[in-house]
C-alpha cells in the first residue's frame, strides 16, 4: 500500500487558498500546472460524480467540500486501486495550510512501475501544484519545487517518445514540394500542444532553430568544422531565416550551393509539426545529405522535445504571474 503526504504552509488565508480549487480540470484552470504536465481535464465543473484525469491517469470524484477538500477515486483500470485528496486548512487567519494524501495499492504493469517512476513523479507533479497555488494566491513562492534527476529524465523521454512522424500538412511545404517537383529528403514530425503554450509559429520556430538543445548545437559546432573540407559553405543564421509566414504557419530555410533546403512549422489543431524538405543540386549535396539522413530524425525530435519543454516551462511562468494574489479579491 502506497501512502504518500505533502504539506505546505502558505501565507495566505484558507478561503483565498480553498477558493481556487474550483478551478480544477476547466478551462483557464489557474492552479494546475498544465503547461508543464499533461492537463488535467473533467467531463464537467468540479463536484461529486465529476471524472476525468490526467494523461492515462483517470479518476473520479467522490467527495468534495467547496474551498476545502476534494478527493477522487482512481479507475482500477490504470493499475492504481485509492485516492487521492487535496485539502485546505486554516492555520491563522493569514495562513493556511495544504495537504495532498495518495494512498493506494498499484496492480499489473504499474506494481513495479510505482517506485521506480510513479511516486517521484507523483512528488514532483505535487509541488508543482502547491506553487502554483501559492503563486496564485501571494504572488510568490520563497522556495520553488525543484525536479529530481529521475523526473527530469522522464519529463524530456515522454516528450520525445511522443514525437510522432505524420504527414507534411497542406500549406507553405506542401506547396513548395509540389513547385520543386522533387525532393532529396522529405518528413514530417509533430508533438502535441497542450492550453497554454503558444499558437504562434514563429515563436515555435525561434524556440526549436534560435534556442536548440545543447546536444544539437554541438552536432551544428563539428558541421562547420568538417564541411569545408569537402567543399560545402558553412552555415549561417540565414539557414534559417523566415521566408514566408501565414497565421498558423512560418516556412524557412535558404538555397545553399550543395542543396536548397526548407522547414515549416506548423500549429494547428493541438499539436505542432515540423515539416522538413531538401533537394541537393550536386554531387556534394547528395552526398551531404546521405550523411545525415541517419541522424536527421532523432535531430528532429530532439528539438522538438526540447522547444516543447521549454516553452511548457516559460508559459507556466507568464501565467503564474498573470495570477496575483489581487486577482483574488
Amino acid at each position: 500500500m502506497l501512502h504518500n503526504v505533502h504539506e505546505r504552509e502558505m501565507a495566505a488565508s484558507a478561503q483565498d487558498v480553498g477558493s481556487l480549487l474550483a478551478d480544477l480540470g476547466r478551462p483557464g484552470d489557474r492552479i494546475w500546472p498544465g503547461a508543464v504536465w499533461m492537463p488535467m481535464v473533467l467531463d464537467r465543473p468540479l463536484a461529486v460524480g465529476a471524472s476525468g484525469g490526467h494523461g492515462p491517469i483517470r479518476y473520479r470524484v467522490t467527495e468534495f467540500e467547496p474551498g476545502w477538500r476534494v478527493r477522487c477515486v482512481f479507475d482500477p483500470a490504470c493499475g492504481l486501486d485509492g485516492y487521492h485528496e487535496l485539502s485546505v486548512e486554516t492555520v491563522s487567519a493569514a495562513r493556511c495550510r495544504v495537504r495532498h494524501v495518495l494512498r493506494c495499492r498499484a496492480s499489473g504493469r504499474m506494481r513495479p512501475l510505482v517506485p521506480l517512476l510513479v511516486e517521484p513523479v507523483h512528488d514532483a507533479l505535487v509541488e508543482d501544484l502547491f506553487d502554483s497555488l501559492e503563486r496564485a494566491a501571494t504572488g510568490s513562492v520563497p522556495s520553488p519545487a525543484k525536479w529530481p534527476w529521475r523526473v527530469r529524465l522522464a519529463a524530456r523521454l515522454a516528450v520525445r517518445f511522443r514525437t510522432r512522424r505524420v504527414e507534411i500538412p497542406a500549406g507553405l511545404a506542401s506547396r513548395v514540394e509540389t513547385e520543386w517537383g522533387r525532393t532529396d529528403l522529405r518528413d514530417a514530425w509533430a508533438v502535441r500542444s497542450w492550453p497554454g503554450l503558444p499558437a504562434d509559429p514563429q515563436v515555435w520556430a525561434d524556440a526549436i532553430f534560435v534556442r536548440p538543445p545543447s546536444w544539437v548545437v554541438a552536432l551544428m559546432e563539428l558541421r562547420q568544422l568538417l564541411v569545408p573540407v569537402v567543399g560545402i559553405e558553412r552555415g549561417t543564421k540565414a539557414s534559417f531565416a523566415t521566408l514566408e509566414r501565414t497565421e498558423c504557419e512560418v516556412l524557412l530555410g535558404e538555397d545553399a550551393g550543395h542543396l536548397d533546403f526548407r522547414a515549416a512549422i506548423t500549429v494547428d489543431e493541438g499539436r505542432v509539426t515540423l515539416s522538413t524538405l531538401a533537394r541537393a543540386t550536386n554531387a556534394r549535396g547528395r552526398g551531404y545529405l546521405r550523411v545525415i539522413r541517419p541522424v536527421h530524425p532523432w535531430v528532429v525530435q530532439g528539438m522538438l522535445a526540447h522547444a516543447r519543454r521549454q516553452l511548457g516551462q516559460r508559459a507556466a511562468s507568464h501565467s503564474r504571474a498573470r495570477h496575483p494574489r489581487d486577482s483574488l479579491r
